[in-house]
C-alpha cells in the first residue's frame, strides 16, 4: 500500500512539474510558414467587437476586422454602387409587347432588331444575365425577304439522330413548308446559348398571315431604326 501511495505521489509530482517548453495551447501552426509561433506574436486586435452600419437601407453588423472596408460606419455601403435588377424589375406581366410585319423585310436585319428588343439591349437597365427584354410578335412570316441568291443557296440542315438522317433544304423550300421556322431559326442564333437563351426564345411569337391571338396584350409597333431593313425594289 505504501508503495502504491509513493507511486501515485511521484506521478502527481511529475504531472504538476513546471516545464520550460511552451505549452501546446500557446502554439499555433501557421499555414504559410509551416512552423509554430507563440501566442504572443499574434496581432492584438479585437475580433469580438462588432459595429452596426446602414447598408442599402438595411442595418447590418460588420465585424471589427472588416470595418476598414467602410469609410463611415454609420453611412451607406460605398463599396457596392453597381445597380442590379431585383425580381420586381423584370416581371413578365409588366413587359411591353411589340408587333412587326415581316413583309419584304430582310431576314438578317429583322432578326437582329427582334433579338435586341427581346434581350432588352435597347434599355438603360440592360443586364446580360437577366431577362429584361420584351415580347415580340411577327406576322406575315411567309413574306420575309433575303438579299442576293440566298433564296436558292441558303441551306437549312436538320438531323433525325439516325445514321444517314441528315435532311437539307433551301430557303425557298423551307419557306413553302414552314415559314415560321425561318425567323425562329435566325432569332435563336442571336440569343444566348443556355438556360437564359431558352427562356428568352419563348418571348418570340411568329405567325403566318396578318392575324395573331395576342390582341389582349395591346402590342405596339416595333421601333426600327435601320432603314436598310426594307427590301429595295
Amino acid at each position: 500500500m505504501a508503495m502504491a501511495v509513493n507511486c501515485a505521489t511521484s506521478s502527481s509530482l511529475l504531472l504538476t512539474k513546471p516545464s520550460n517548453k511552451p505549452s501546446s495551447t500557446s502554439l499555433k501552426k501557421t499555414p504559410f510558414v509551416g512552423f509554430s509561433l507563440p501566442a504572443a506574436s499574434k496581432p492584438s486586435f479585437q475580433l469580438n467587437r462588432v459595429s452596426k452600419i446602414c447598408c442599402q437601407e438595411k442595418t447590418a453588423i460588420v465585424p471589427a476586422g472588416q470595418q476598414w472596408m467602410f469609410d463611415d460606419i454609420t453611412g451607406p455601403d460605398v463599396w457596392n454602387k453597381t445597380w442590379y435588377p431585383k425580381a420586381a424589375d423584370h416581371i413578365n406581366t409588366d413587359k411591353p409587347w411589340y408587333i412587326v410585319d415581316a413583309t419584304d423585310k430582310i431576314l438578317g436585319r429583322l432578326a437582329s432588331t427582334i433579338a435586341i428588343h427581346i434581350r432588352g439591349k435597347n434599355l438603360a437597365t440592360y443586364t446580360p444575365s437577366v431577362d429584361m427584354g420584351a415580347f415580340v410578335i411577327v406576322v406575315n412570316a411567309e413574306k420575309v425577304a433575303v438579299s442576293g441568291k440566298k433564296r436558292t443557296q441558303k441551306l437549312y440542315r436538320r438531323h433525325s439522330g439516325r445514321p444517314g438522317g441528315m435532311t437539307v433544304e433551301t430557303f425557298d423550300q423551307l419557306q413553302k413548308r414552314i415559314p415560321e421556322r425561318i425567323i425562329e431559326h435566325a432569332v435563336r442564333g442571336m440569343l444566348p446559348k443556355g438556360r437564359l437563351g431558352r427562356s428568352l426564345f419563348t418571348h418570340l411569337k411568329v405567325y403566318t398571315g396578318p392575324d395573331h391571338p395576342h390582341e389582349a396584350q395591346k402590342p405596339v409597333e416595333l421601333p426600327i431604326r435601320d432603314k436598310r431593313i426594307q427590301k429595295q425594289t
